[in-house]
């Protein structure tokens, strides 16, 4: 006689489980995410059964040497930044995003791209019809790709369908969370579902060689939804960034097994689809007002990627008893950090104004380095003074006050001579082999070094 299945309460934000419903989850403290769950055994198509008898393994040493994994380029150059070289066969990739981002019309473009080269692509839709992907894909002028198309959402019947005929070489599922595996119980996208569906389609891909793209719906946070044991499944993680008001659209890897982390893909949106944009600083730097204060240009680095992108400050009396701050692309604590180093070591106070920040053309940044390119901003807003359009500006500030070194200084500085600039307004600590007439370079040791180049505060 089988046993009865066990039941579970599970989190279906954290993927932490408890033996009976609580209405606050013990692991990740949100309210009412916890669903019951009845654990039916191992997921459907892994291979494992409750008798299974371990075989043992051979083991080998560090010592042998073993060739780079194959890659087939998509024909997209911006991806294959981000994936390292190109998508390698039988890998698993995971892309997450807002709705509306465009990761679908990604993924068809790339499917696309695929069939034309004479290679197999699968494309399973969870959430579309086979009638709306059609229209999408005239949109883009995509219908006469050979694509292979369906609306499917059983597991079993993709496994199946991906089984039969001509082994592909790239299937696609828009998305994770819609796939349900009828030998468990739950709705679609449950911990449990998700976690099932994922293991089988990537058992899948290693064992025939297929190249798997799962879309994967993100949370209000920005997070992949889900348990964040699905990113440790996969072999590669992209985000798909950018504010839906602006063209362009940032792809950022956060995991990758076959190639560096935190690189950057950046398109632009257009009536035909997404279109790679092979220089982004000129596109991020091209609407530029000269006679307005309160702009700099930091020269940044995404992954191996320098990037010049415009920072700009407003800097306004504020009329309320607690001034308003507003940051759009970047840190709101490095900002707050930012503001109470200018009150302490250089005497510049804006607690009685509203300070308002934001990177232009929707880019969020991340890296440190953005302090000196940001505080360049506010001051030249506070006092109304012009920075001059040919200076660039990185460097991290201390609370100290100190300017402290930047990683790739030289590779920002080659950046923002090939783009015109004449001078560069770096840290005084930091290696570089750059040296040209062209860019001249300015080196800081104390922001208010700055604030006193910049000139009086009103």
């Amino acid at each position: 006689m089988a046993k009865p299945s066990k039941a579970a309460f599970v989190c279906q934000s954290c993927g932490a489980s408890a033996s009976r419903w609580v209405g606050k989850c013990p692991g990740c403290a949100e309210w009412n995410t916890l669903v019951e769950e009845t654990d039916a055994g191992p997921a459907p198509g892994s291979g494992i059964t409750r008798t299974t008898r371990g075989r043992v393994v051979q083991l080998e040493t560090l010592a042998a040497r073993g060739e780079a994994p194959p890659r087939i380029a998509t024909g997209m150059p911006e991806l294959d930044r981000v994936t390292g070289g190109g998508i390698v066969p039988g890998s698993a990739l995971l892309i997450g995003g807002e709705p509306g981002i465009g990761k679908s019309t990604l993924l068809l473009q790339l499917s696309a791209a695929f069939a034309k080269d004479g290679r197999r692509a699968v494309y399973f839709s969870g959430e579309e019809a086979v009638a709306q992907v059609r229209l999408r894909a005239e949109r883009l002028g995509l219908s006469q790709a050979p694509v292979a198309l369906a609306s499917e959402t059983n597991l079993a019947n993709i496994l199946a369908t991906l089984s039969e005929g001509k082994r592909a070489d790239l299937v696609v599922i828009d998305s994770i969370q819609t796939l349900w595996a009828d030998a468990l119980d739950g709705a679609p996208g449950t911990v449990s579902q998700v976690r099932a569906a994922t293991q089988s389609l990537i058992r899948y891909a290693k064992q025939s060689g297929s190249a798997l793209l799962l879309v994967g719906h993100v949370t209000k946070d920005g997070n992949i939804a889900g348990p964040k044991v699905i990113e440790h499944m996969v072999d590669t993680v992209l985000y798909f960034e950018g504010d839906r008001g602006h063209p362009f659209r940032i792809l950022r890897s956060v995991k990758n097994r076959f190639g560096a982390t935190d690189e950057i893909g950046v398109f632009e949106m257009v009536q035909s689809g997404l279109r790679e944009v092979a220089n982004p600083s000129e596109l991020f730097l091209g609407d530029r007002d000269a006679k307005a204060p309160g702009a700099a240009v930091f020269a940044g680095v995404e992954g191996t990627r320098p990037l010049l992108v415009e920072i700009q400050a407003l800097v306004a009396p504020s009329a309320l008893g607690t001034p308003r701050r507003a940051v759009v692309g970047w840190d709101s604590n490095r900002l707050s950090m930012l503001l109470a180093v200018l009150d302490a070591r250089c005497g510049v106070s804006l607690g009685n104004h509203d300070v308002y920040l934001n990177v232009a053309g929707g880019l969020k940044i991340t890296e440190p380095a953005a302090d000196l390119a940001a505080a360049a901003a506010l001051l030249s807003s506070l006092s109304g003074a012009v920075l001059p359009m040919d200076h660039v500006y990185f460097g991290e500030i201390s609370l100290s006050g100190a300017v402290r070194a930047a990683g790739h200084m030289t590779t920002r500085l080659k950046e923002a001579q090939k783009l015109g600039f004449a001078q560069a307004v770096v840290p005084a600590a930091g290696d570089m082999d750059f040296k040209t007439p062209k860019l001249a370079v300015r080196r800081l040791s104390h922001l208010k070094e700055l604030a006193e180049a910049i000139g009086p505060c009103q």
